[in-house]
């Protein structure tokens, strides 16, 4: 049984957070960002909003494409770094104010790559049927609110990110439609380029942790980009490998929006036509889980997928971790 995606949704919080609020905190000029990020504006969460609360906006707008969608549900699965609570999962409070009760629910953190391995679990479990008995859809959503993690001095991380949710509604299509074949693949010799070091059970969040900033994200970039260019052109080719497709014939590819400059670079070392990439990074900046089927909602809403256009989702996260997921819209 294909599955592919039967409702797309999304949501952005109000605040916007422009270069000219970094360029206060930090100190950095608003043309360095631009400059370096390609980035405009992003953003953040109103005080007392919670990674559930965007998901829920996602996850309703993606289950109202498909009335009646939510009596078919099977599973839900919550991709996020960000969760509202260390325990429990952010997917069982998403299902109860869904009012959903009963159905599967859980979370999955690839951080930047959470939404592709969600939905490669979504995929698999659906198709080898282990998802709710008689259920043939599930939710996937991606959400983070990575605003409540920025050392806002940091000019080289404050910059990039913003808050955001994403949803998809997965169920039954046609054979020939739906997920044609992913790639996933992390390499955790590289855990340290994309970390918050306390706050789990290796360092606790005290005073200490605190003073040296150690609760809050960190990033080595350089690291990172060079990561993304020399990985995603290997997850991207061996999933069109799996899906029997070739790069030339992929109509528009859906990128993890990390920042502008390094979508363009991506593009540039996939050889493929900018024309065929959009970018939501210039005003939602990277929102982690959420960046994927964000700009996915986003590039519907601007130019809506034909049925048999085939799509790329690609991006890589932190762990270091990446993914691949082609699909052919039905």
């Amino acid at each position: 049984m294909a599955m592919g995606l039967l409702g797309l949704g999304g949501h952005v919080p109000p605040v916007v957070i422009n270069n000219a609020q970094v360029a206060e905190w930090t100190g950095v000029d608003e043309n360095w960002i631009v400059e370096r990020t390609g980035i405009l504006e992003r953003r953040y969460r109103e005080p007392g909003t919670t990674t559930s609360d965007l998901a829920l906006h996602a996850a309703r707008e993606a289950l109202a494409a498909r009335p009646g969608s939510e009596n078919r549900l099977g599973l839900i699965i919550v991709a996020t770094s960000t969760p509202d609570q260390p325990q429990p999962a952010t997917g069982v409070v998403l299902q109860n104010k869904l009012g959903l009760s009963d159905i599967p629910a859980f979370d999955v953190n690839a951080v930047c790559s959470g939404f592709l391995y969600a939905l490669a679990v979504a995929d698999s479990m659906l198709s080898a049927r282990l998802a709710r008995q008689g259920s043939d859809c599930a939710l996937v959503v991606g959400t983070d609110i990575y605003s409540s993690l920025m050392n806002r001095t940091d000019r080289r991380t404050v910059s990039l990110f913003g808050d955001g949710a994403g949803a998809v509604l997965l169920g039954p299509v046609p054979e020939g439609y739906g997920v044609l074949g992913w790639r996933l693949a992390a390499h955790g010799e590289y855990r340290d380029l994309v970390e918050v070091p306390a706050g789990g059970t290796r360092m606790a969040v005290d005073a200490r942790a605190r003073e040296a900033g150690e609760h809050l994200f960190r990033m080595k970039g350089r690291e990172v980009r060079d990561y993304a260019l020399g990985i995603l052109p290997k997850v991207v080719g061996e999933a069109l490998d799996q899906s029997g497709i070739r790069l030339e014939d992929v109509d528009r590819f859906i990128l993890h929006q990390a920042n502008t400059r390094l979508v363009e670079a991506c593009i540039q070392e996939l050889g493929v036509d900018p024309d065929r990439v959009p970018l939501t990074a210039p005003h939602f900046g990277n929102t982690a889980a959420a960046s994927i089927p964000l700009t996915l909602r986003a590039e519907h809403e601007r130019r809506p997928f034909r049925r048999g256009e085939r799509l790329v989702l690609a991006g890589v996260g932190g762990g270091m971790t990446a993914g691949a997921v082609v699909v052919r819209w039905y």
